[in-house]
């Protein structure tokens, strides 16, 4: 049963609503920036008071998104209390490794019936538990939600085309993110499972990695295509045992965001994947990305939970052995190449009619 407000249904049918946005980074800058300029006051939470300060005298978030001024009523803040307190609605931007720290020290801050929407692609460490999982187990008596699919911040904030996906169990948070959101060049679309959509944004960040190797490789675009469509069957085999619904995966925030993060060198886990394949080492390549590229963390967690439940990934176990296990690249895609092609979730030879 949808979470009730007991103030009622939430209406924003009307510009010029108190919205927080929690984290500083590029897609949180992107986030605000839209809700600033579809009329809302945004209270814009960071940790870091030079970078509030920075935002507050010039509009610019010069470490994330330099060449972008934030426009609107965008009120910096680095007072997490001020900034929900003040919000009908929270839109959390925090990376996956500090969610739920931040969350539980601030819980008493969260009002009753308070739509609170998770923006992170990742997963917890302990528990293998997504955002939303975190945001119920913290906040039960918000109404929760998640926005994901194929939502480059750079493109975003440039105000280039795109389309989005919010998932809730409430109709009230999706039609109220839809209205908050929705604009000229955003297009918020609606799903009912969380779960699903959650875990495919969090899940592709690791085939982007891969992808990011391929192109570095010069593997060609047939195999690139390969990796996207084997890495789509291997994702949305893992997630639907798991209990997600297989048809979300044939949507924006599924095969959408795949094509997106394994196609774009604006992806921060494609960045990764394709200096690692150049031959960089993977913290070099991290700390020159100079931000939270997920796929890397999302990795470690995804191969032990197949293994413990029994998924065959083998792009998942390959893309292990060469970050982790000194493993090389071509000796990696010549075992995947030469495994048996009679599973949905085995590599197919592209070239096995005409040799």
């Amino acid at each position: 049963m949808p979470e009730k407000n007991d103030r009622g249904p939430t209406d924003v049918s009307q510009t010029g609503h108190d919205v927080a946005v929690l984290g500083g980074g590029s897609f949180g800058s992107a986030m605000a920036k839209v809700l600033g300029e579809n009329g809302h006051t945004v209270h814009f939470w960071m940790r870091d008071e030079a970078q509030a300060d920075e935002i507050r005298n010039t509009g610019i978030n010069s470490r994330y998104m330099p060449d972008i001024t934030l426009t609107g009523d965008i009120q910096p803040t680095t007072s997490l209390p001020e900034a929900v307190g003040k919000a009908e609605i929270v839109f959390v931007a925090i990376p996956s490794k500090a969610f739920r720290s931040v969350i539980r020290e601030n819980s008493s801050e969260f009002r009753e019936g308070q739509i609170v929407v998770s923006l992170t692609k990742g997963i917890e460490e302990h528990g293998f538990k997504l955002m939303s999982e975190i945001l119920q187990e913290e906040i039960p008596r918000s109404r929760i939600g998640v926005l994901s699919g194929p939502n480059l911040a750079g493109e975003i904030v440039s105000q280039d085309l795109t389309a989005t996906v919010i998932a809730a169990k409430d109709p009230d948070v999706r039609r109220t993110v839809q209205e908050l959101l929705g604009c000229e060049y955003l297009r918020v679309y609606a799903n009912v499972d969380v779960y699903g959509v959650e875990l495919a944004g969090a899940l592709k960040n690791i085939y982007a990695i891969v992808a990011g190797l391929a192109s570095a490789r010069n593997l060609g675009e047939n195999a690139k295509a390969m990796l996207i469509t084997r890495g789509l069957a291997e994702m949305s085999r893992f997630a639907v045992s798991l209990g997600a619904n297989p048809m979300t995966f044939m949507g924006l925030a599924g095969v959408g965001d795949l094509i997106v993060t394994c196609t774009s060198p604006k992806s921060r886990n494609y960045r990764v994947g394709y200096a690692v394949g150049n031959g960089q080492a993977l913290d070099d390549a991290v700390a020159e990305l100079g931000q939270v590229a997920e796929g890397i963390y999302t990795l470690k967690l995804v191969k032990e939970k197949s293994e413990a439940i029994g998924i065959y990934m083998p792009l998942v176990r390959g893309l292990y052995e060469i970050l982790y296990d000194g493993a090389s690249i071509s000796a990696v895609i010549n075992s995947l190449m030469m495994s048996v092609q009679n599973s949905d979730v085995e590599f197919i030879l592209p070239r096995t009619i005409s040799q």
